[in-house]
């Protein structure tokens, strides 16, 4: 080994392969220039002997967030929060410690059976293992798995429409929490979608003339759509108005509230965001349908409301196209199909 200086810089100078290797440290420190000389060598005689150094495959957190991160700028804003959900919620508890090359045929199906066992639908779990399948095809591992692992069967349901007495238990089960029974009043008399009413603002909303204006949706022609408000949505957004302390045009109607106990008559205020929407209702959404004996997806109360417009006499299917937000006659069609209609009971 040789190092000299050249002016404040240290450099290393070693034969290879009958070669002179003559190379700057770029340090002022002679320990880092031998350090430097020896790392060099090494990084040599491992290429000319094709020697590579073998790696450990990452866990499955860290090649998760890594598959997260590349994805999102060419993922659909709902689809990302989709997959972000599936990995943090439920994916990386169970299977975050292990390394990749350890995930293997019978460490997924029981992942399948944990989920089954907590309820999850076919359609959530076949969602949370399209992320896995993609994350471990990132790192070539899925190629020896996927012919043993297998997909839930999904059911292909339209979706259905409550019957009036469903929908008087619903309500009666939302009646303790202000924030839900808003909620569900609303899903049920305006045909929003659950992300259209999380994103609510109240300067979307027209007391005076008794309307609300759509704003973002997920077809071209929903946004911005005008809806009337009967008279239980009106009645709904005053009682949910008078329960917050005060209210900005701009704020969002059902507020990030995170363990804030929003629902009770003294919440903590602290902890209430009105900038920012609401992530979920989920819990109270599964504690009302426990109380009212039901199953039903939240987006069938968009299907209740279609088809209580389509009972009425008064309302042509042009008006229900555009309050629904429907593009087409053949997507009105799609919701009113018999598996859609009411059913007298579950």
């Amino acid at each position: 080994m040789s190092v000299y200086k050249r002016g404040d810089v240290w450099w290393y100078k070693f034969r290879f392969a009958g070669q002179v290797v003559r190379e700057s440290s770029k340090s002022e420190s002679k320990t880092v220039a031998k350090d430097a000389e020896r790392s060099r060598r090494r990084e040599l005689e491992e290429s000319y002997n094709q020697i590579k150094r073998r790696t450990l495959p990452p866990t499955f957190e860290r090649a998760g967030l890594d598959w997260l991160e590349a994805e999102k700028p060419h993922l659909a804003e709902r689809t990302y929060e989709i997959y972000e959900v599936a990995y943090r919620c439920h994916l990386k508890p169970v299977l975050g410690s292990l390394l990749l090359c350890d995930i293997d045929a019978s460490e997924i199906a029981a992942y399948q059976a944990k989920r089954k066992a907590q309820k999850a639908s076919a359609r959530t779990l076949n969602k949370e293992l399209q992320v896995l399948r993609q994350i471990l095809k990132r790192h070539k591992m899925w190629a020896n798995l996927q012919g043993d692992v297998k997909f839930e069967q999904e059911h292909d349901e339209i979706g259905k429409a409550l019957s009036h007495e469903e929908e008087k238990r619903l309500l009666s089960a939302c009646a303790s929490n202000p924030l839900l029974s808003a909620v569900v009043t609303i899903a049920l008399n305006t045909t929003l979608r659950k992300k259209e009413i999380r994103t609510l603002r109240w300067s979307q909303i027209d007391f005076e003339k008794r309307v609300l204006t759509v704003g973002k949706t997920k077809t071209v022609g929903g946004g911005g759509r005008v809806i009337p408000l009967n008279s239980p949505v009106f009645e709904a957004l005053v009682r949910w108005a008078g329960h917050l302390v005060e209210s900005k045009a701009d704020d969002y109607i059902f507020p990030a509230c995170e363990v804030a106990g929003i629902e009770r008559k003294n919440p903590n205020t602290d902890r209430i965001d009105p900038s920012k929407p609401i992530t979920s209702w989920r819990s109270s959404w599964r504690a009302a349908l426990t109380r009212a004996g039901l199953r039903l997806r939240f987006h069938d109360l968009r299907h209740t409301a279609i088809t209580n417009l389509s009972e009425s006499p008064d309302v042509s299917e042009q008006t229900i196209m555009s309050i629904a937000g429907h593009l087409s006659r053949r997507m009105l069609e799609h919701y009113s199909q018999s598996d859609c209609k009411r059913s007298v009971g579950l």
